[in-house]
C-alpha cells in the first residue's frame, strides 16, 4: 500500500512515516498543501493522511484541490482541532475520515485499512436536485444559473435536504443534524430557518421545493421544485 503523508511538523511526520513503514507501507512525505496536490496528481496513492494545519493552503483547501483535479484516493484528515464545524468542513471538502490529535497509532492504521478496503470511488463535488446545485467545498448554491447567498446555517440545512431529497425529515432529525445536540428543542428554530430558505431558494423563482408534511416534518422535492 502506498500512502502520501502531508504533515509539516517534522517529528510527527517522522513518527508517521516510521510507523507506517514498519507495517509494510510505502510512504511519501509532503509538508505543504501545494506540494501534496502536485504529488497526488502525479502518482497513484492508495490513501492520503492529511494534516489540517499546514503552511500556505490548509488541509481543507488541499483536499478540495485534490478532488477538483480528479484525485480520488481516500483521505484521512488529522488535526488538533476537534470542533464539529471543522469535522464537517473536512468531510464536505472531500475527506473520507477524520481523526483528532492525539490519537492511537493502532486506530490510525485500522482506519487506513478500512478506507483502502472501500476502494477509490469518484464522487461528484456538486450536489444537484433539479436545477438546484450546491457545492459543499466552496459553500456556493445556485438555482439554474443564479447564485443564491445563504448564511452558514441556511447552507447546512439546505445541504441536509438535498442529500435526502424526496425523504421526509422530522424536526428532531433536522435539529440533530444542523444544530448541537444540546440545543433547546422546544424552540421554533427549524421552522424559522425553513422559512428563511424558502424566501431565498423558492420565492424569488416562483417555485415550491421545500414542502411541509403535516405531522411529520419537511421534504425537499426530488425535482427541486421544477
Amino acid at each position: 500500500m502506498k500512502v502520501l503523508v502531508v504533515e509539516d511538523e517534522v517529528k510527527m511526520a517522522a513518527l508517521l512515516r516510521r510507523g507506517l513503514t514498519e507495517e509494510g507501507l510505502t510512504v511519501d512525505l509532503a509538508d505543504k498543501g501545494e506540494e501534496a496536490v502536485a504529488m497526488a496528481s502525479a502518482a497513484d496513492y492508495d490513501a492520503v493522511v492529511l494534516d489540517v494545519m499546514l503552511p500556505g493552503i490548509d488541509g481543507f483547501e488541499t483536499c478540495r484541490r485534490m478532488r477538483r483535479d480528479g484525485v480520488w484516493a481516500p483521505v484521512l484528515m488529522l488535526t488538533a482541532r476537534g470542533a464539529t464545524d471543522d469535522r464537517v468542513a473536512g468531510l464536505d471538502g472531500g475527506a473520507d475520515d477524520y481523526m483528532v490529535k492525539p490519537f492511537a497509532f493502532a486506530e490510525l492504521q485500522a482506519r487506513l485499512r478500512a478506507l483502502v478496503r472501500r476502494g477509490t470511488v469518484e464522487r461528484p463535488s456538486v450536489i444537484e436536485v433539479g436545477d438546484l446545485k450546491l457545492d459543499p467545498g466552496t459553500h456556493q448554491v445556485w438555482r439554474g444559473e443564479a447564485e443564491i447567498e445563504l448564511s452558514s446555517k441556511e447552507f447546512t440545512l439546505l445541504e441536509i435536504f438535498m442529500r435526502h431529497a424526496g425523504y421526509v425529515l422530522s424536526r428532531t432529525q433536522l435539529l440533530e443534524q444542523a444544530w448541537d445536540y444540546d440545543f433547546e428543542h422546544r424552540s421554533n428554530v427549524v421552522e424559522v430557518y425553513v422559512r428563511y430558505l424558502r424566501r431565498k431558494v423558492d420565492v424569488p423563482f416562483g417555485v415550491t421545493s421545500i414542502e411541509t408534511v403535516r405531522g411529520a416534518g419537511y421534504r425537499l422535492r426530488k425535482d427541486g421544485g421544477r
